[in-house]
């Protein structure tokens, strides 16, 4: 009996006390969300007071700038959306890295939407995602307007206005799949990525080629010239159809220089399995000489020595090609590493090529265009386009030397 009770008693006061889950989730959500904005607003005025030598109200002599009040903005976090107040300075505008910082995730993120629309995602999908990545679930209608502003703010970021100039250009092209007419067929996207006087490497253009043939590369050419490419001294690239006869028509006073380990592979190919690590070795002392004369006399010797070793087609090659090579050496001997070989730009080309295999076939070349560039603006906004590459002071030293041995 007294246990019935009891039972009475749990039950009547389990009715009494309701526990709304819901309500505790967004209660607790709230408190994070506060959180997060109370912490990024306490780091916004601690970078203020950093760049002021100052804190807010103090008069000191070592004040180098004053507040001028400040203005909000709406972020968008994991936690939810929050309202930083983001500081006004008097004599200087106010940089945050934390805003930076969020800059380069939000671009992440519009990549990584790109790549599922591009892909064939569902919306439904991408709101599930979006909702997991900013903490708040994004409409069908504004994935649409947010993959159109991309593709406006990726053009814009392709036709820039190229400033200053570069010595060294790379040039290659990648080769994708898009339907046509129920059909699959290729197009190519033409990249060229350049060193400037500074040492540092950036994204020069991209351009959908149709077939990297001369019109295709004479094209690309022609855009980078009148987006204001100058002082190009060296491009770098592999033997492409119709590239050097376009290079002659709009920078004929650059040397081009084709990339060795794509001559090395052009060599290989008319050699035996058995004989290759030979030969490799060969063609590689060709471009371990320590000047030009030597290395055009070593190229001679080891197009005689394919000749003895029966390897005639292999010989003429090297006979042909490695005059084409031999370019670099006519710069500073400490670049010669990062200019013999296409090296640099393959890199990221492979880093395209891994990302365009989760969409296989494109919709259509702009598309395909689009996710190149996408990716290769990402990629310029890492440690590969803020970390110098070269030292340049070398470079402008014999220049120099040049022109006073001229004088």
């Amino acid at each position: 009996m007294q246990k019935n009770e009891s039972d009475r008693s749990v039950a009547d006061l389990n009715k009494a006390i309701k526990i709304d889950e819901s309500q505790i989730q967004n209660h607790l959500g709230e408190m994070v969300r506060s959180t997060v904005e109370q912490t990024l607003n306490n780091m916004l005025d601690a970078e203020a007071d950093q760049l002021c030598n100052a804190k807010r109200y103090e008069r000191t002599s070592e004040r180098v700038n004053s507040r001028a009040g400040h203005y909000k903005r709406n972020l968008h976090t994991r936690s939810g959306e929050v309202k930083v107040k983001m500081p006004k300075l008097r004599r200087a505008k106010f940089e945050s890295a934390i805003i930076e910082r969020y800059r380069r995730r939000e671009a992440s993120v519009e990549e990584a939407l790109m790549e599922m629309y591009l892909a064939g995602v569902s919306v439904r999908r991408v709101e599930d995602i979006t909702e997991a990545l900013w903490g708040m679930r994004v409409s069908a209608g504004t994935v649409s307007d947010l993959n159109q502003k991309m593709y406006e703010r990726i053009d814009e970021w392709r036709n820039r206005r190229i400033e200053g100039e570069y010595p060294y250009v790379y040039l290659d092209g990648i080769c994708l799949k898009r339907s046509w007419g129920g059909e699959v067929r290729n197009v190519s996207v033409l990249v060229a990525i350049g060193v400037g006087k500074d040492g540092y490497r950036d994204i020069l253009g991209v351009v959908e080629g149709g077939k990297e043939d001369r019109d295709g590369w004479s094209g690309f050419l022609r855009s980078l010239k009148q987006r204001g490419l100058k002082g190009v001294q060296l491009v770098v690239s592999d033997k492409c159809l119709g590239l050097v006869e376009s290079l002659g028509e709009f920078f004929p006073d650059a040397r081009w220089q084709r990339c060795t380990v794509h001559f090395y592979r052009n060599v290989f190919s008319v050699v035996p399995r058995g004989k290759m690590q030979e030969v490799s070795a060969m063609l590689k002392a060709i471009h371990a000489q320590e000047d030009l004369a030597e290395a055009k006399k070593k190229a001679h010797a080891v197009a005689d020595k394919l000749d003895g070793m029966k390897l005639r087609r292999a010989a003429q090659r090297v006979r042909e090609g490695a005059q084409e090579t031999l370019s670099y050496y006519h710069f500073p001997r400490k670049h010669w590493r990062q200019i013999r070989t296409n090296n640099p730009l393959e890199r990221i080309m492979r880093e395209i090529r891994r990302r365009s295999r989760v969409v296989g076939c494109f919709p259509d070349g702009n598309s395909a265009l689009m996710l190149a560039a996408a990716r290769l603006r990402h990629i310029a906004g890492t440690k590969w386009g803020t970390r110098r590459y070269m030292n340049m002071d070398r470079l402008r030293e014999m220049q120099n030397e040049a022109i006073a041995e001229a004088i």
